[in-house]
C-alpha cells in the first residue's frame, strides 16, 4: 500500500474553504479581498494576551516585510509557517519523492491536504520554541495570579501555553484568509499580505507620525521636509546647512536618507522594466487559419515569489541561532555564534556570516557603528555570503518553482498542445514543442532568479524607505504589477463573457 492510500482519508478531509460553484463577479471578488485585508489589519493590531508590549525581542524583526504579521500580535508568525511548508514541498517535489501528479484531481486534493498538514506542523514547531525558549516573554506574575490564582512555575507555564494557543490560532487564521482570497478574491492572500505590510512601512517611513513627548508627536524627517512648505509642520530643528559637507552627508546618509529614496524609486523602475522584458515565441492555430498568438517568456519568468522561500530559509536559520543562544548561553561555541545581551543580531560565528545585510550601516565600516565594530574582512565575507546565498538560492528556488507550478517546458508544451496551438515551422507534437521551449525557459529561469537575488541584496545594502528590505520591496512591486494584470484580465472577462468561456 502506497503512502497516498494510507494518508488519503486524512488529507482529503482537511478543513478548507470551498470553491465557488460558478463564476464569481469581479465586484464580489473585490469585496472579499477588501474584507480579508480589513480583517488582516485588525488582527495585526490585536495583541497576544499575556505578553507585555515592546518587551520581547522580535525574532523575525529583520524579515517582517516579507513574512507579514506583527510583533506581539495574534498574527505574530505571519506567513512564515506557510512559506516554510512550501519550501519543504518544493524540495520534496523537486526530488520527485512525493509521487503526486498535480494534473490529476485526486492528487491535487492530496497535495493541498499535505500542504495544510505541513503548515500546522510548522506553526507548532515555530510557536513552541518562540514561547517556551524566550522569544515571547510572559507578562508579570499579576496576570498569572488573576488567571490561575498562583504565581509559581506551573502558573507561568499555563500562561505560556495560553500564549502559544493564541499564536497557533493566528497561524491557522492567516492560512484560511489566504485560501479565501485565492478562491473567492483577486490574487493570492500571501502576496496581498506582503504588499499591505510593505506599503504600510513605506508610508510610515515617508510620512509617519511618531510619538515624541507627552501626548504630542513629530513627523518623520521626510514628512517634515515635504509638508513644511504647506505650513502643516516645521522643518527639523537639527537640520544642518545643506551647503556644507555635513549637510550633504545628513541628507544622503543621515536623517534625510535620500539614498533610501533613490534606491526605492530605482528598484520600482528596474522591476517594472524587467517585467516587460520577454522573449516571445510565435504560435499559430493548427485548424483555424490566420489565428496567431505569442507565448511570452519573461525575464523574471519564475516571478519574485521564490525570493520568499530563500529569505524564509535565512529567517529560520537566524531563529535557530537565537534558540541555541537562549539555551546554551555562554556554552555556545564561538565559531557557531555570538550574541550580545538584549540583541537579536549575532555579532560573530557562523550565524553572523549567514545573517543577511539589512541596512547600509551594517557594511559601511567608515560610517561608524555597528559596522565599525567589525574587521573589514569580516564585513566583506558576510556580504559575499549574502550575495552567494541570494543569487544561487534565487536560481535554485526559481527552478523548483517553475517545475512544481506547471511552468516548465514539458508542462507548457502540453498546455500549448491542448489549446490547439503550435509553433510555426515545427510538427504539432508536445515533444517537439518541449525541445523548442527548452532553449529559452531553463536559461531565463536561472538568469531571472539570480538577477532578483542580486537586486534584493543591493537594495538592502543601499537602504530603502521605512527599512522595508530589498526583498520586500521587490515582492511588492512585482506582486502589484501582476495584480494589475489580473484585475485587467478580470475586467476583460466581465466585459466579454464569451472570452471567459473560451479560457475556462
Amino acid at each position: 500500500m502506497s503512502w497516498k492510500e494510507t494518508a488519503e482519508p486524512i488529507l482529503s478531509r482537511m478543513p478548507g474553504v470551498s470553491r465557488p460553484e460558478g463564476h464569481v463577479p469581479f465586484k464580489r471578488k473585490l469585496a472579499w479581498t477588501a474584507l480579508v485585508l480589513v480583517v488582516y489589519f485588525y488582527l495585526t493590531n490585536v495583541p497576544v494576551y499575556g505578553v507585555p508590549t515592546g518587551e520581547s525581542a522580535d525574532a523575525f524583526g529583520q524579515f517582517r516585510s516579507i513574512l507579514a504579521g506583527a510583533q506581539g500580535s495574534i498574527l505574530h508568525l505571519g506567513i512564515g509557517p506557510i512559506v516554510t511548508a512550501s519550501i519543504v514541498l518544493q524540495l520534496l517535489g523537486g526530488a520527485n519523492l512525493l509521487g503526486l501528479d498535480t494534473d490529476d484531481p485526486r492528487d491535487q486534493v492530496l497535495y493541498q491536504g499535505l500542504q495544510k498538514v505541513l503548515v500546522v506542523v510548522m506553526t507548532i514547531l515555530t510557536a513552541l520554541p518562540m514561547v517556551f525558549f524566550g522569544g515571547l516573554l510572559p507578562a508579570d506574575r499579576a496576570i498569572a495570579q488573576s488567571l490561575f490564582g498562583a504565581t509559581d512555575g506551573s502558573a507561568i507555564g499555563a500562561l505560556q501555553w495560553l500564549i502559544f494557543v493564541q499564536i497557533f490560532v493566528g497561524g491557522l487564521l492567516i492560512l484560511f484568509m489566504d485560501e479565501i482570497i485565492s478562491k473567492w478574491g483577486v490574487g493570492s492572500g500571501i502576496g496581498l499580505f506582503i504588499v499591505a505590510g510593505v506599503s504600510q512601512r513605506l508610508l510610515g517611513g515617508l510620512f509617519g507620525w511618531q510619538p515624541a513627548f507627552g501626548e504630542t508627536g513629530v513627523f518623520t524627517t521626510w514628512g517634515s521636509i515635504l509638508l513644511s512648505p504647506l505650513g502643516l509642520t516645521s522643518a527639523p530643528e537639527n537640520l544642518p546647512p545643506l551647503a556644507t559637507a555635513d549637510g550633504v552627508y545628513w541628507m544622503v546618509m543621515g536623517g534625510g536618507d535620500l539614498l533610501a529614496v533613490v534606491t526605492t524609486l530605482l528598484i520600482f523602475g528596474i522591476v517594472v522594466y524587467a517585467e516587460s522584458v520577454r522573449v516571445e515565441i510565435p504560435l499559430s492555430h493548427a485548424r483555424v487559419k490566420g489565428a496567431r498568438g505569442r507565448f511570452p517568456v519573461k525575464l523574471i519568468y519564475a516571478s519574485v515569489l521564490p525570493m520568499i522561500l530563500v529569505r524564509a530559509l535565512q529567517a529560520n536559520l537566524q531563529f535557530l541561532g537565537r534558540i541555541l543562544d537562549s539555551q546554551l548561553g555562554d556554552d555556545m561555541p564561538a565559531w557557531l555564534g555570538q550574541y550580545q545581551q538584549g540583541s537579536v543580531d549575532p555579532i560573530g560565528g557562523f550565524f553572523y556570516y549567514v545573517n543577511p545585510i539589512q541596512r547600509p550601516n551594517q557594511w559601511m565600516w567608515w560610517s561608524g557603528p555597528p559596522a565599525s565594530n567589525f574587521e573589514v574582512w569580516q564585513i566583506m565575507l558576510r556580504v559575499a555570503v549574502d550575495l552567494g546565498f541570494m543569487i544561487v538560492g534565487g536560481a535554485i528556488f526559481a527552478i523548483f518553482w517553475v517545475e512544481t507550478t506547471g511552468m516548465g517546458p514539458e508542462a507548457t508544451a502540453r498546455q500549448i498542445q491542448g489549446s490547439g496551438m503550435q509553433i510555426p515551422g515545427f510538427r504539432q507534437n508536445p515533444g517537439v514543442m518541449e525541445k523548442v521551449l527548452e532553449r529559452y525557459i531553463p536559461q531565463v529561469t536561472v538568469i531571472g532568479g539570480a538577477l532578483v537575488g542580486l537586486l534584493a541584496v543591493m537594495a538592502n545594502m543601499l537602504g530603502t524607505i521605512g527599512q522595508t528590505s530589498g526583498t520586500g520591496l521587490l515582492l511588492t512591486v512585482s506582486i502589484t504589477y501582476k495584480l494589475y494584470e489580473e484585475i485587467a484580465e478580470e475586467q476583460l472577462m466581465e466585459m466579454h463573457p464569451m472570452m471567459r468561456d473560451m479560457f475556462g
